[in-house]
């Protein structure tokens, strides 16, 4: 029966007529649209103990305190807490031996009338697993992707129905919770780019590996760790930040990575428009860099995250290949300024026009979507021999070439694209889109990701060396990547 695919309809019938459930409705923002459709399913009055939408401010307040915004993860926090302790406080005497309570909430910010605001929100429940059992939560962060506000509405209806189904029905399976999530739905409708497990009978789960899931099951593109490797909101964490961010496949994070970033800051806060106290600097990890033979390693991936914090720094995990992609969806979020720190390998690899043919622009298209507005690009000098070398394993051809300066590093000066691409080359240089990252460490200039991890699984002697000393340390304690 678990695994019989069902509509949101019958979902809900099954959460009616199962009398060992009760629960309340509390939403805010896109109508009552989940406990409507447990009333249309027919039985209702075995489920809901009660439907609340507090949408004037001062109601809100007066009832789950002040939370300063109110389409927030604390206002969810505060609606679940409340409704949840309302059930225990009245029923439990009455009915609590043979009913498992739960509270859903949802917070959400539909589109308005005049069409331009961001349409997203938070979503979640608190329920018991068992019959005076201890409260479990489950939180979702939602972008509703329609264009109308009766198909958003609709959308959240289905999902919160979804939600509070896998809830009680696959909640030992995460898996499967997160891909029922779309049920009736569709992934063009609704975007779910956070989501947590928290409770004592949840421990087993870790929430990094579910917001990956998020991603491999197509329910968004990105994902975002702060500093301590807990999941966070990329919209909240960025509110009123500039940011600047470092690609890399971190396996592991050697002193090279350190200096491309430390010393690109030191370079972005020196633009005037950059408030150093709003400024967050993290590392992102795509997709197609976790992946070793088609298959991703959860314990890779965590290992990489790790040594990541450890250094101090948060991590975007994306599927965005191309950085024009990355770019449009950090333009997104961040209103202030944009830096990517790249080397010039990989810059070099952004005037390949083969990555762009699926656009009707090509690389025009593609550029006009990253070289924009507040993004620059800081590239990291590399040496001619290696970068020669680089080309040659990565198939470049007459792609691009360099000739060296008198120091012997290739930078964004003299690195030469493609002929048919040179003006286009010269107009992102000249107009401060790409700028090069000063006084770089030469000693470990040469370090490549892929020779230090073999040094690490073997522990070869001296496989430290090329490691900043919390990575050494992290991966000698935890016993990390090795054979």
């Amino acid at each position: 029966m678990e695994d019989e695919p069902l509509s949101v309809e019958r979902k809900a019938l099954r959460i009616n007529l199962d009398p060992a459930k009760y629960g309340t409705f509390a939403e805010i923002g896109a109508g009552q649209e989940v406990g409507r459709n447990f009333f249309r399913a027919g039985g209702a009055a075995g489920t809901v103990a009660k439907t609340i939408s507090a949408y004037d401010m001062k109601f809100s307040d007066s009832i789950y305190g002040d939370a300063g915004r109110y389409v927030s993860r604390q206002r969810l926090v505060q609606m679940l807490k409340h409704e949840f302790g309302l059930l225990d406080e009245r029923l439990t005497a009455a009915r609590g031996q043979e009913t498992t309570f739960f509270a859903f909430a949802n917070t959400l910010a539909a589109l308005n009338y005049t069409k331009n605001n961001e349409c997203h929100g938070w979503m979640g429940i608190r329920l018991q697993l068992e019959p005076m059992g201890k409260p479990h939560d489950i939180i979702l962060h939602v972008r509703m992707l329609d264009q109308d506000n009766r198909l958003q509405q609709d959308a959240i209806g289905r999902l919160g129905v979804n939600i509070v189904y896998g809830a009680f029905h696959l909640r030992k399976d995460p898996s499967k919770f997160i891909a029922g999530l779309l049920d009736d739905i569709g992934p063009d409708r609704i975007e779910v780019d956070m989501i947590e497990f928290n409770g004592p009978d949840f421990d087993v789960f870790d929430n990094r590996i579910l917001c990956l899931e998020l991603i491999r099951k197509g329910l968004t593109h990105a994902v975002m760790f702060d500093e301590e490797g807990y999941v966070v909101q990329a919209a909240e964490k960025l509110y009123k930040q500039s940011c600047l961010i470092e690609r890399g496949s971190f396996r592991p994070l050697t002193k090279v990575n350190l200096d491309m970033l430390e010393k690109a800051r030191a370079q972005f806060v020196k633009r005037e428009e950059v408030d150093q106290s709003r400024l967050k600097v993290f590392m992102e990890l795509t997709l197609g860099s976790l992946k070793d033979e088609g298959e991703i390693d959860h314990d890779d991936f965590i290992a990489r995250i790790e040594v990541i914090n450890a250094c101090g720094y948060g991590v975007l995990v994306t599927n965005y290949f191309e950085y024009y992609r990355l770019s449009a969806y950090l333009r997104r979020l961040v209103q202030e300024p944009i830096g990517l720190v790249l080397g010039l390998n990989n810059l070099a690899d952004i005037f390949k026009e083969e990555y762009y043919e699926t656009l009707d622009g090509g690389i025009l298209e593609a550029f006009g979507i990253l070289f924009k507005e507040n993004l620059r690009i800081y590239g990291y000098p590399i040496e001619q021999e290696t970068f020669e070398i680089y080309s040659k394993q990565m198939g470049r051809g007459d792609n691009v070439e360099a000739v060296a300066d008198g120091d012997g590093l290739i930078t964004i000066d003299n690195l030469t694209v493609a002929e048919n691409l040179r003006n286009l080359y010269k107009y992102v240089r000249e107009n401060g889109f790409l700028e090069t990252i000063e006084d770089c460490n030469r000693e470990n200039m040469n370090l490549f990701s892929r020779d230090v991890f073999q040094k690490v699984c073997q522990r070869e002697e001296g496989w430290k060396d090329p490691l900043p000393q919390p990575v050494a340390e992290m991966i000698e304690a935890k016993g990390l990547w090795q054979c």
